[in-house]
Order: structure tokens, then sequence, then C-alpha cells
């Protein structure tokens, strides 16, 4: 990664515009027929047809999206270890996530009618939390048995790979727990220059999984030069506006959302289901960009066409 100085987001800040965020990768590929019942989750087309990954990029862009995440929330050394890949194919097939998003990144830039109205997009890393690894939900309530120091070992080699692989900043996501919150923060104040953003998953309107107040979480992350912006994803849309408010009151950096469709997953029986009354993020978005969210876009449940309908309402 280059070594910046200025908070890439801000350049969208400047410009006064809403940052249009990406939706669930996952989800675009299952609803394109990849069966996903597996440890590696997205991380497992990596290996098994990369060009599918660079079409959902694509695809997302096309549809308005200005940052697009890398199918790297699931890929981790030692998930990818279990797999059979050798600590080196491991470390390339990282590098190769991060540069697939770049290179869609660029070549939709590279056509001129995609730059009208637009900001050149960013590609974010994603660093999925250590309960992503287990597979087993647990990323739901960050119950895991592993204190900050041995979760700051878990993520550390990856961590410093994809630091070192071209993205604009990093995406810590669905961070359920302090303890994980910590390690991150550590990582990131020993890889200087590097700009991340922590996003959490909240199982209400003030809280973590884990317990911790939301506000506590939002003031150690704004403590953090480097924090690129704070952030809430998959999680209810439900809790999204009390979220907000709290994080508003307790940071000035910018605050990114980009909740599930509200449905429901069980991680036994790996199924949605969902709500009688169910309302469309594009709906909600409108009041989240009012109570002081920068960033919006979608997580489960929510493809391409969903990030279309967010950017129509928000930048018309």
């Amino acid at each position: 990664m280059d070594k910046i100085t200025e908070n890439p987001l801000q350049r969208f800040q400047d410009a006064g515009k809403v940052i249009i965020l990406d939706g669930g990768l996952a989800t675009t590929l299952e609803d394109r027929g990849w069966h996903l019942d597996d440890k590696l989750w997205s991380a497992r087309v990596l290996l098994d047809d990369p060009t599918a990954i660079a079409q959902v990029h694509r695809d997302f862009l096309e549809t308005g999206a200005d940052v697009i995440t890398t199918a790297t929330y699931q890929a981790t050394l030692e998930g990818l270890g279990d797999r059979g890949l050798d600590p080196v194919q491991a470390r390339s097939l990282l590098e190769r996530a991060v540069a697939m998003a770049r290179a869609a990144r660029d070549d939709f830039w590279s056509l001129a009618g995609n730059r009208t109205g637009r900001l050149r997009p960013l590609v974010a890393a994603s660093v999925g939390p250590y309960g992503a690894y287990l597979a087993d939900g647990s990323e739901y309530s960050g119950q895991y048995g592993r204190d900050q120091e041995q979760l700051r070992a878990f993520h550390r080699e990856r961590w410093d790979i994809l630091a070192g692989a071209g993205a604009d900043l990093l995406a810590c996501e669905t961070l359920p727990s302090l303890a994980e919150t910590r390690a991150l923060l550590d990582l990131l104040e020993s890889t200087p220059g590097t700009w991340a953003w922590f996003s959490f998953s909240c199982g209400n309107g003030s809280h973590l999984w884990d317990g911790t107040p939301f506000a506590q979480a939002v003031a150690l992350c704004d403590a953090a030069e480097t924090v690129a912006a704070i952030g809430i994803n998959c999680t209810d849309p439900a809790f999204i506006g009390p979220l907000l408010e709290i994080g508003r009151a307790n940071t000035d950096k910018p605050l990114i959302v980009y909740p599930n469709s509200g449905e429901t997953y069980d991680p036994v029986a790996k199924s949605w289901s969902a709500p009688d009354s169910l309302r469309s993020l594009a709906e909600l978005a409108p009041r989240w960009r009012d109570l002081g969210a920068a960033g919006i876009g979608g997580c489960c449940r929510c493809g391409p066409q969903v990030i279309r309908e967010i950017r129509r309402d928000l930048l018309p």
C-alpha cells in the first residue's frame, strides 16, 4: 500500500458527496449460482473461479459504488492452510485478491464515460474478524475464548500482507468485540501510513455483540489517527439510526453504514428468514445521511441493484 498522509475518504467529503459503498459480495455470488456452504465462504471462489469475483467488483462499480471491498473477509492464512495451500500460496492469493479489485477499478475508471460526475473509486482490503475464520457464527457474539494478544497474533501476518498489497485502505469489518478492536488498532498503529475503517456488528441499537457500549468502541477508534471512518455493518437496519446518533456524539470522524437487508441468518441451518415487513435500504438511506452517515452501502442480502437504488436516491 502506498503510504499516504491524508484520509482516502477525505476527497469525497471535500466534494460534499455521500460515499456509496458496495454490497454483499457473497450474496451476489450466491444469486449467480455459487453454493458457498464452505468455511472459506466467498474466498472459495478466489480459488475456483477468480473471474467471477472480478465480475462482481465490476458490477458494483457499474451500479454506483465508490468503494469496492476485496474477497478477503474469510480468507485467512489458517483457513487457506486448512484447504491445502502452503504459506507462499496463501500469501499470493491474498495479494491477488487485492490486485484483482484494483484491476477492476482501474479498468472501470479508464473509460471516460464512467468518470462523469464521479470521483475515482477506492479499493478497501477486507479484514474479517476471528469469528469469520471459525465459520460458526461467532462474529455475532464475539465469544471466541481468545484474548487481545491472541487475536493480535492471529491477525498479524494477514494484516501485513493486505497493508502492503496496494489497496487504498483496509476495511476491518463485522467486529463484535472490544478485545478484537484493540488488537486491530494495535496492528494499525504498527503500520504507519496505513489507513483503515473500523466497522462494528451490533445486536441492538447501543452495544456490540459482546456487550461493549458502541460509544466506547467509537471513542477508542476516534483516538487513532489513521482510522479513516467508524461504522456499522451486518447489523439490522432498525438499529442503524440509534447507532449513528451515538457515533455522531462521540467522534468527528466520518461515519459509514452498510447493514444487512434486515433478514435473519441461521448459522446452523445456513438460511435466511425475513420479517413480514422489510423496508429497502434505499428507502432508509436518506435518513441515515441526515443523521450524519458519510458513507452508505449494504452487506448480506444486498446486491448490485440495491447499490444502484441507494445511489439513485442519494445522488440524483
